[in-house]
């Protein structure tokens, strides 16, 4: 049976979905693992409370339950329902946030975030305290904009640009897109702000390829044997 990962969008905008499956597109090659992106139509059309937040956890273990796959993303940016949904499988499963800061700490001493709102911010900084490097965060800056308008091709920008700069004159030396509506704007960002920045989405995916490709390798070892 051909390798999946499926790719899960907590929320239930088809913009957003549409554009994280844009920015992983890249990564689908012959020989590596299929990536598949689906949404929770019934939630929320985006993640903004905490009662959204946990709202997702249950619907996010059942999809999971009912689709197999040989990795799990899922695709927002406050990595909600993630430590729920990896008790009902046995297969990885990956939070963009934490990928996207692993990925940052690669680059450079300390990481800006630019958030959705406000209100992600208490969510973003209980997953850095968790990992132990909240301390590494150079600030967070939160664009307040609708998830319509942040995956609009063009409307958020200048607002992003503006924020992205604002972080690495913080310090930032590196610079992460804080939602999963935002991952059509990476290249803009990088170019504006001229730190690296990271895409969450895309993080979380390199991370599940890796766990993908590493599993068959010690299959393949296994039968060797």
């Amino acid at each position: 049976m051909a390798e999946r990962i499926l790719v899960i969008n907590p929320n239930s905008s088809t913009s957003c979905t549409e554009g994280i499956a844009a920015a992983i597109a890249s990564f689908a090659a012959p020989g590596l693992p299929r990536l598949d992106v689906t949404r929770l139509p019934e939630s929320p059309g985006a993640i903004v409370t905490w009662r959204d937040w946990y709202a997702v956890a249950e619907p996010l273990c059942r999809l999971v339950e009912r689709e197999a796959a040989d990795a799990y993303v899922i695709a927002c940016v406050s990595d909600p329902g993630l430590e729920a949904v990896r008790t009902v499988t046995d297969r990885p499963v990956f939070g963009p946030l934490r990928c996207a800061v692993a990925a940052a700490m690669m680059r450079g001493e300390r990481f800006g975030i630019i958030a959705f709102t406000d209100k992600s911010k208490p969510r973003q900084r209980r997953a850095l305290q968790s990992m132990g490097v909240d301390t590494r965060l150079a600030g967070t800056i939160p664009l307040n904009l609708d998830m319509e308008v942040l995956t609009d091709p063009v409307a958020p920008r200048a607002r992003l640009a503006e924020a992205a700069r604002e972080l690495v004159a913080m310090g930032a030396e590196a610079v992460i897109l804080g939602c999963a509506g935002m991952a059509g704007h990476r290249d803009f960002a990088e170019q504006a702000c001229g730190v690296p920045v990271i895409e969450p989405c895309q993080a979380a995916v390199t991370q599940a390829l890796l766990a993908v490709v590493a599993a068959r390798g010690a299959r393949m070892r296994l039968a060797a044997e």
